[in-house]
């Protein structure tokens, strides 16, 4: 089950019992991968996303796990910082981050005062990056404390970690700038902080090289992701996690053939899938291994669903990212 931003957390960005009955419904799932969950204070996106970053989230967040655990199911989660997504309305007035001081355009983000445009953020300067890593890698501490079965490093669809990686968003020089080593310097720190509290084979990382949410691009995304590719090897990663395409389709390619030529570990690809084409991708050695998304919000037992030939129920974009219950813990079972 792929991550998937659903808006349901309290106040104070903690995970509670609606939200452990969520991903309890979902245990089948061979791995879940809990959404998108802020490891800093301050830099939140979605107005009622979840955090890794204090006691009570922690607590909220092993009903969580323990709900999956009982019912069966292994739950990694996806350790994540907004970057330029962020808002100043979601985040006590603060001026969001970035590699470079350049605004998400053509979008608007929801905020207690309606859908507003994103704000031109603030360059990290060098000496700031450090503070950055050792977030992560305090909010991989906190998800072990909170009984998870590994974590995810959200390095995807135009928040921090991809902005950096990207040169679309990151026009810097200096040591995360410019060159593509040094753009990937910063997602590399934090798998290294990651494993050094989890080991590597329980950290995961998510790409969407080719994805233009949020304003993203890159100069030859083909490249980019080969190199990447290569260079993960000298990480004893779970898993690589790709998103295939771009929701808008202004980017095209294959990157996961170049990703399979040069990465020697497991691949979980992702986006547009159905039961068959994944099959087939499995069973020809294309990927490893495929994750759905929409297919498990709308289906909490979609994988019976799949092995029975059953109908799926259609998904209610509305209730998306609304609050309570519906269209959240209400889609039936078999």
């Amino acid at each position: 089950m792929a991550p998937l931003t659903r808006c349901r957390a309290e106040d104070g960005h903690v995970p509670g019992e609606l939200m452990a009955d969520y991903y309890s419904q979902r245990a089948s799932a061979g791995l879940i991968v809990a959404e998108a969950t802020m490891v800093m204070q301050g830099n939140s996106s979605f107005w009622r996303e979840p955090g890794i970053y204090s006691q009570a989230q922690v607590v909220g967040w092993k009903k969580v796990t323990d709900a999956v655990h009982a019912a069966g199911g292994k739950i990694f989660l996806q350790l994540w910082h907004g970057g330029r997504a962020c808002h100043p309305l979601l985040n006590g007035g603060v001026q969001p981050v970035a590699p470079s001081a350049l605004a998400i355009v053509g979008d608007e983000v929801h905020t207690p005062e309606g859908k507003k445009p994103y704000v031109v953020p603030r360059a990290l300067a060098d000496y700031e990056i450090a503070g950055i890593v050792e977030g992560f890698r305090k909010a991989a501490e906190n998800a072990l404390a909170a009984g998870f079965d590994g974590v995810e490093i959200h390095g995807a669809n135009g928040y921090l970690l991809d902005e950096f990686l990207r040169d679309g968003s990151n026009q810097r020089s200096g040591p995360y700038g410019g060159s593509v080593e040094n753009r990937a310097r910063l997602m590399l720190d934090v798998i290294a902080a990651a494993s050094s509290v989890w080991g590597g084979d329980r950290v995961a990382l998510r790409i969407s090289p080719l994805n233009s949410y949020n304003s993203m691009i890159d100069s030859d995304p083909i490249g980019l992701t080969t190199w990447l590719a290569g260079r993960l090897n000298d990480f004893n990663l779970a898993y690589l996690h790709v998103m295939r395409g771009d929701f808008f389709q202004q980017q095209q390619g294959d990157i996961l053939t170049p990703i399979r030529s040069k990465y020697r570990g497991v691949v979980v690809a992702n986006m547009g899938y159905k039961a068959d084409e994944a099959a087939e991708a499995v069973g020809a050695g294309l990927v490893d291994a495929v994750a759905f998304g929409t297919g498990f919000l709308a289906n909490p037992d979609l994988p019976a669903r799949i092995r029975t030939g059953a109908t799926l129920n259609a998904p209610h974009p509305a209730t998306f990212y609304s609050q309570g219950p519906t269209g959240y813990t209400d889609y039936p079972t078999l």
